[in-house]
Order: C-alpha cells, then sequence, then structure tokens
C-alpha cells in the first residue's frame, strides 16, 4: 500500500481523442463517485492498438481513451470494503454480468453488459477515473508487491490473450504460427509457450518485432514476403501450423492457408472497417476438420489469472514496452502506434500524472 493522502483537485488533465492525429490535452472535472465506486489516481496507462481503430471510434469522438491501467484508490464509496486509500489496483473496464444466457453458456464476453454496459469514466488516459461499483466488484485487483504499476497495466490486454488461447484451444505440444508480432502477437508467443506449445513460428513484415518474437520464445522468425508454408513444411516433418493467431488482418488469407488438417485459426485482433474474408469451402474447410474460432476481451477470470502470471515473472513484460510518456507527449504516443512501420515502437504507456 502506499500512503496516498493527497487532495483530489477539481479538475485534471485528459487526453482527448478526436482522431488518430488530432488527440488533445484538455481539462475537465474530475468525477464524482457514487455508492460502490472507487475514484483511481492513474500511474500507468497502455495504449492498446483498438485505440488506434479510427472507424470504431468514428461515431463517438470526441472521448477519453484508455482501458489498459494502473494506479492508486485514492477516495472510495460507501460500501467499498475491499479496497481502501492507498492501495494499488489494475481494473478492468469491462466485466461480465453472470446472470445471462451468454454467461451461463461460458460465453463472458460477448454479454450484453460487457459489451455495452461498463466503462470508465472517462477513461485511462486522464490522471483520474471513476471506477463503476460493478467494475469494482468484478474487474479491480490489488497489485502484488513485487510488480509495478506499468507491469500491472499489462492485466488486460494479457487476460485477452489468455482467454483467445484457452478457448481456441491451443493444445500442448502443437505448431504455433503467430501472424502479426505486434504487442498481441508477442504475448500470444509467451503464452503459448508457456502453454507447453511445440514448434512456434512468428511471421511479420517489421524486423524488430521479429527480434523481440524470438526473445518472447518463438523458435522460428519469417520475414514476410518469405515461403512461409515451405518453411513451415521443412521444419515441420511436412506438416503445416496446428494453431493459427491472427493478429493483423493483412494475414488473413494467409494464414487459411497455413492451417494443417484438424488445426485451428484464432482470429484474433480487430480489422478495418468491412474487412471480409473468402475461404474456399471445399480446398480449406471441407475432409480437413478445420476449425476457425474468434474471440473478444477477457473475463474477469482472465484478468486474475494474467495478474498472477506477471507476479511470477512467467510474462517479460518489460521488454516489450518501448515508450513512456506523459499526456503532453499523446499524440506522438498515438502517432507511433499507428504507423508501427515508421517507428520502433510496441508497448506505449502513457504515465497522466507525471
Amino acid at each position: 500500500m502506499e500512503d496516498v493522502k493527497e487532495q483530489v483537485p477539481k479538475s485534471m488533465k485528459v487526453l482527448m481523442y478526436y482522431s488518430n492525429r488530432d488527440v488533445r490535452v484538455e481539462e475537465m472535472p474530475v468525477p464524482s463517485i457514487g455508492p460502490g465506486e472507487i475514484l483511481m489516481k492513474v500511474i500507468s496507462s497502455g495504449i492498446c492498438g483498438s485505440d488506434v481503430m479510427e472507424w470504431y471510434r468514428r461515431d463517438k469522438v470526441p472521448l477519453v481513451l484508455g482501458h489498459e491501467v494502473a494506479g492508486i484508490v485514492v477516495e472510495t464509496g460507501k460500501g467499498v470494503d475491499r479496497f481502501s486509500p492507498g492501495d494499488r489496483i489494475a481494473s478492468t473496464h469491462h466485466v461480465p454480468c453472470f446472470n445471462c444466457h451468454y454467461c451461463h453458456m461460458g460465453h463472458h464476453t460477448v454479454c450484453d453488459t460487457l459489451l455495452r454496459g461498463t466503462h470508465f469514466e472517462p477513461g485511462g488516459f486522464a490522471q483520474y477515473l471513476r471506477i463503476p461499483a460493478i467494475n469494482v466488484e468484478r474487474g479491480t485487483f490489488r497489485i502484488p508487491e513485487s510488480v509495478t504499476f506499468e507491469h500491472a497495466s499489462f492485466m488486460e490486454p494479457l487476460a485477452c490473450v489468455l482467454r483467445g488461447q484457452r478457448n481456441a484451444p491451443l493444445m500442448p505440444g502443437g505448431t504455433v504460427l503467430v501472424l502479426g508480432c505486434g504487442i498481441s502477437g508477442l504475448l500470444h508467443i509467451r503464452v503459448a509457450r508457456f502453454m507447453g506449445a511445440g514448434l512456434i513460428v512468428a511471421y511479420d513484415s517489421i524486423d524488430y518485432r521479429l527480434a523481440l518474437a524470438r526473445e518472447m520464445g518463438a523458435d522460428i522468425c519469417v520475414k514476410a514476403g518469405e515461403p512461409l508454408m515451405d518453411i513451415l513444411k521443412e521444419k515441420n516433418q511436412g506438416r503445416l501450423a496446428d494453431f493459427v493467431v491472427l493478429c493483423y488482418e493483412g494475414f488473413s488469407e494467409l494464414g487459411v492457408s497455413s492451417i494443417e488438417r484438424g488445426g485451428v485459426m484464432l482470429f484474433f485482433s480487430g480489422a478495418s472497417e468491412g474487412a471480409a474474408l473468402t475461404i474456399p469451402i471445399n480446398q480449406v474447410l471441407w475432409r480437413r476438420e478445420i476449425t476457425v474460432k474468434s474471440t473478444y476481451a477477457g473475463a474477469p477470470y482472465d484478468c486474475y489469472q494474467a495478474l498472477s502470471l506477471i507476479r511470477e515473472g512467467i510474462l517479460p513484460v518489460e521488454k516489450l514496452i518501448t515508450h513512456r510518456l506523459p499526456l503532453e507527449e499523446g499524440q506522438k504516443g498515438f502517432s507511433m502506434v499507428s504507423s508501427p512501420v515508421e517507428h520502433e515502437c510496441v508497448k506505449v504507456i502513457i504515465e497522466p500524472n507525471k
């Protein structure tokens, strides 16, 4: 616990998003909290790939983004007894209801409450944020003493990866192909190694990302344009990949062509507006027992497991943090994440209170 006895100001700085090329530092009131709620002082907030999906945000701007957060409790509402001012916490912006059809079927991350009913106010790229009561109850966790704030901010993206691999599922000993080695792809590589994958192959067009992929556990790194399927067969006893993780839509058709009989393709990342995939049924699906899966977000259990893995040092997330920026340099951070070929960045952390 940290000794936080500061007077909470009436106003705060936020990073207001209008577009990837227009991100401004503005001022707004510090949110007021109600029963069951928490006011968090945001220490670390990661920029997610979904934060730069302009079409996804177009009808909601201007808004304060940021959902990969870790910080300090500065105020608690009536009825909050699990947390106190000074506690170090990580929280997720979306949590399920646990009571609907989808939750009962194990599909917590497509629950209406998770998809549409829970969020932070105003968002993680702010000096302070309000955590609603349902998020306090189901999606807020104490940060272990050995874990830093910036490491704890990986809880939410890592939870998404863990859920995707568990639901697919990845089978121990299988050959894994990760297409796209941004932050999600790199986390998938490390988790696949931890989950007992056999051969792990990383594919990307950016050299420094492939170098990081090897550090995270990839056995073979293939540069885009090289004959991927030939390399797979040569290194894998004539077989293709048992488990393909698509983390970049530009590699989707290649991914479909790289699945072995009985294999699984996991569509992990979002895509551009209107993106579509045509799969030749006879050549790809019929008589080959191919499974095509998708995944979205993480549930509370996934967050708990993610924080545990970070605590144990199984996920060396410090290798993935390439930039730490104050709010005043938020535009620079968004520019880097939205144009990764031009900037050697993987995970950009915004530090609102620096």
